[in-house]
């Protein structure tokens, strides 16, 4: 039974879990985070849909395991969280990293084992800035599952770790949804967030510019159909179908919201360019599958970022020019 909850990476997709896990769990649920941003939190919380929110705070020389993890970090900081996690784990522990792509269980179980890692997604649209996070609590839904259920459609069992998962959401009043093939879902929000969340950040547009824009579909389609032919190669069927289901979400976002990496690049921030476009390029290259629409979608997020990364080299061009 789980009763012990540790979320290390309290931002966008954080904000999504802590506030029903602290009403259901109280000083059982913890948020894990070191040095300034542990002072940060202690000192002046976070701002979720217009509400100033502290949580119990713990950094990773605590020594008390969880029996649930959630890594809701982005995926260029993983390889830290792992470390940070590593005395939250015990013989039972489950964790599930909540990230954008889909090569996060396989960086988790690297480090702590398949034993202790299910597969999880989220469908929820989160507008993060300058700690505050604002996002329906009803409009989106965290997904999982792993390997081990049993029997499909209305007959099948998930296992009991995944139970005892769902157990937990359903407690706290969290929306989720069991996923019978955990690892199709994983791929089509993949190939659906590089299509969409690359082409709003390239054009400077939020989701409604599919709404209106031929253009920008056509670009969202081409950068889609790449990470499909990947799937298929791997023996994941996604198609028409799922595409078609994708142009009718878009018409149903809100249309100011914005993705992640839009909102990575309005700010400033490092994207997640690597794991959507970086990794689609690389398996293309690995399997033979050509991506070009991805290698353009990759060089043009990176030429964005070089303007505030590096940003004296950007202010010498500036000069140039002027």
């Amino acid at each position: 039974m789980i009763q012990k909850i540790t979320l290390i990476g309290l931002g966008a997709m954080g904000s999504f879990f802590a506030p029903r896990l602290q009403a259901c769990y109280g000083e059982n649920f913890r948020v894990l985070a070191n040095g300034k941003r542990k002072q940060r939190l202690e000192l002046e919380g976070i701002w979720i849909n217009g509400e100033q929110c502290f949580y119990p705070v713990i950094d990773s020389e605590n020594k008390e395991p969880s029996d649930l993890i959630i890594i809701a970090t982005k995926d260029t900081g993983l390889e830290q969280a792992l470390e940070d996690i590593r005395n939250q784990v015990s013989e039972n522990t489950i964790i599930m990293a909540v990230l954008n792509g889909v090569e996060s269980e396989e960086k988790v179980a690297a480090v702590y084992g398949w034993k202790h890692v299910i597969y999880s997604l989220m469908r929820v649209s989160v507008v993060m800035k300058d700690y505050h996070a604002n996002y329906d609590p009803q409009g989106g839904k965290v997904h999982f599952g792993d390997k081990e259920g049993q029997g499909s459609g209305e007959s099948f069992v998930p296992s009991p770790r995944i139970a005892e998962v769902a157990a937990v959401f359903e407690r706290a009043g969290i929306p989720y949804q069991v996923e019978e093939d955990v690892l199709f879902s994983m791929w089509w929000k993949f190939m659906a967030n590089v299509g969409e969340n690359l082409t709003c950040a390239l054009l400077g547009l939020p989701f409604g510019a599919f709404r209106y824009s031929e253009d920008a579909n056509w670009i969202r389609h081409a950068a889609m159909k790449e990470v499909a032919a990947i799937a298929n190669a791997k023996g994941i069927m996604l198609g028409e179908k799922e595409m078609e289901s994708q142009d009718y979400v878009m018409t149903h976002v809100e249309p100011h919201n914005k993705p992640s990496t839009l909102q990575d690049i309005e700010n400033h921030r490092k994207t997640e360019i690597e794991m959507f476009s970086g990794m689609v390029c690389r398996l293309g290259q690995e399997m033979g599958i050509s991506t070009p629409i991805n290698e353009m979608l990759y060089h043009s997020i990176r030429a964005l970022e070089d303007k505030y990364l590096k940003y004296d080299a950007w202010e010498l061009i500036q000069e140039d020019l002027d």
